[in-house]
């Protein structure tokens, strides 16, 4: 590894720790040359899948929109950010344990909404009100019997 600071292309690693639940090795270098001390992560290259979407399109799978829909559905809930970020890690190692290359954009709002179903009912409605394009208050209705009738 190169030294940031001189380049010189020798080190000693310091530290080495798992981080984010065992999905990245953090390493603590320091540089034999000029005894700067550094960070690298060290984590496997994923392929990167495709969305399939509704209208045929197809698009990288993007983490931050994931997470910004669920976000955005959980607003004013008692649902943590870290919970948010626990659900958005699940469904995309399960994605990526299920598809190799291209996957469709149902498959993705079917995980989160049940995922949101487990954790919060109204977080639920929210996302699956957009998922599912209601048209109108009847369908919107029928959604809530559904879940009513579940418990």
């Amino acid at each position: 590894m190169r030294c940031p600071k001189c380049t010189h292309q020798e080190d000693k690693v310091v530290d080495t720790r798992t981080v984010r639940n065992g999905d990245a090795i953090r390493r603590r270098r320091v540089c034999l040359k000029c005894g700067h001390r550094f960070t690298t992560y060290e984590e496997v290259v994923k392929a990167h899948l495709r969305v399939i979407k509704r209208d045929g399109r197809h698009e990288e799978l993007d983490r931050n929109k994931l997470l910004g829909g669920i976000m955005r559905a959980c607003e004013k809930r008692p649902v943590s950010a870290t919970d948010v970020e626990l659900i958005v890690s699940r469904i995309l190692n399960e994605l990526e344990a299920e598809y190799e290359r291209e996957l469709p954009s149902t498959a993705i709002g079917m995980k989160v909404m049940e995922a949101l179903e487990k954790i919060d009912e109204v977080a639920y409605i929210r996302f699956a009100s957009v998922y599912r394009r209601f048209k109108d208050v009847n369908q919107f209705l029928s959604e809530v019997e559904g879940l009513i009738g579940r418990e």
